[in-house]
């Protein structure tokens, strides 16, 4: 089996999303994803991924992402091209699973839980505006959240107030305003619905303790990325002053970004992003780095339904997951609108993947149809067939791109 064709489609109405399409010679097709700063990992994908992955056995999935890995390494490899090989690597397990016809959970080990906990990141998309709505009657979209059988969700009510100081500090008129929707919520659902409260690295850790000791009486779930990931002693020292649990950190990728923050014990819950960190098995790696500590772990999953189904095959495998995030206001919209995706919630959790083969998600046929999309192509021979390892890498100039 050799990959033929690699394709990337975005749609200028949904302008955070990249789809891929990887190709074969026996007329299987591979999809992945990766979302954010598109331009940068398209161009990372057709410039240097595409013509060293084209002509390959797509099946040699720790090859080649080895090499792909090997090739932008010298380039700090944690930004665009790392986006774009999370997204080719899951197209690679989706392609594994349908020549073997498995699903990608099975080939990974099997489930080990028959159904996956979740909250809703309160977001807003289309018709579902949950992000207006928590700003405006928390309670109220929590009770809705809990009729459709969700029992947490995630807001970020102290972000705006980090204009004024840089983030710096937070006034007592600021902490009450903050808290006002956490209220709302405990009002409306009781003590047991669970909290997670963003902070999108925007503090210090001077303002993270004051917002930190304000929200402990509230039976907060955990406190997500308080401060920037690089500021690893602060984060550690708010930890241990914290009784709330501290979620770190999306911004890290890859396993080599991510050792010494679970080594050093930095934050009481890890989290990694399968469509940034390097795909479904450099995730699974990073999870297995942080059982071997004792932590759990938190899927950041805030893209699309490829993202989305990739997370949910690994949050089904491994064992110490903590929790996998969806977002309700896109589950049910463009979820629906681009894929076979059908997210169906029931006290808490989403059921893990069908027997479907490979990541089970297909694009609809209408996807082609639409006026918004845009689709780039790279196909030939490829650079470099059937090589293991770059070695002197001044002696291929072909591949050193």
């Amino acid at each position: 089996m050799k990959i033929t064709k690699i394709e990337s489609i975005s749609f200028s109405k949904l302008p955070r999303l990249l789809f891929i399409r990887i190709h074969t010679d026996v007329g299987i097709i591979g999809v992945g994803e990766t979302y954010d700063k598109v331009p940068g990992s398209r161009g990372a994908l057709h410039g240097t991924l595409a013509p060293i992955l084209l002509g390959n056995d797509p099946r040699d999935i720790e090859r080649l992402w080895r090499f792909c890995f090997d090739t932008i390494l010298y380039h700090g490899f944690a930004g665009a091209e790392l986006r774009a090989l999370s997204a080719v690597e899951m197209a690679l397990w989706d392609i594994l699973g349908k020549s073997l016809s498995a699903p990608v959970y099975q080939l990974l080990g099997g489930a080990v839980r028959p159904a996956v906990s979740t909250y809703n990141t309160c977001i807003g998309h289309g018709a579902v505006d949950d992000y207006a709505r928590w700003h405006t009657d928390a309670g109220a979209l929590a009770t809705e959240l809990q009729a459709e059988g969700i029992q947490g969700m995630k807001i970020w009510p102290f972000d705006r107030f980090t204009e004024r100081s840089f983030g710096q500090n937070l006034r007592v008129d600021e902490i009450e305003a903050g808290l006002e929707p956490v209220r709302s919520i405990r009002r409306a659902v009781g003590r047991d619905f669970r909290i997670g409260i963003e902070c999108h690295f925007r503090f210090s850790r001077a303002a993270a303790e004051q917002l930190c000791y304000a929200l402990e009486p509230h039976n907060i779930y955990f406190v997500e990325d308080p401060l920037p990931s690089v500021d690893t002693a602060e984060i550690k020292r708010l930890s241990q002053a914290s009784r709330i649990p501290i979620v770190g950190s999306e911004t890290l990728l890859s396993r080599w970004q991510m050792r010494d923050w679970i080594a050093n014990g930095v934050s009481q819950i890890i989290m990694t992003d399968v469509a940034w960190t390097g795909g479904i098995a450099e995730s699974k790696r990073i999870a297995n780095m942080a059982e071997a500590y004792g932590i759990p772990i938190v899927f950041h999953n805030a893209g699309g339904p490829i993202a989305h189904m990739a997370s949910l095959h690994l949050a089904a495998h491994v064992p110490n997951l903590f929790e996998l995030e969806m977002v309700r206001a896109f589950y049910n919209t463009y979820f629906r609108e681009l894929t076979d995706v059908d997210v169906k919630i029931h006290d808490g959790h989403v059921a893990i993947p069908s027997d479907r083969p490979g990541l089970g998600v297909d694009f609809l046929p209408a996807v082609w149809e639409r006026a918004d999309i845009d689709v780039q192509t790279s196909e030939g021979t490829g650079r470099a067939q059937g090589i293991r390892a770059m070695g002197d890498s001044w002696s291929k100039p072909e591949i050193r791109l």
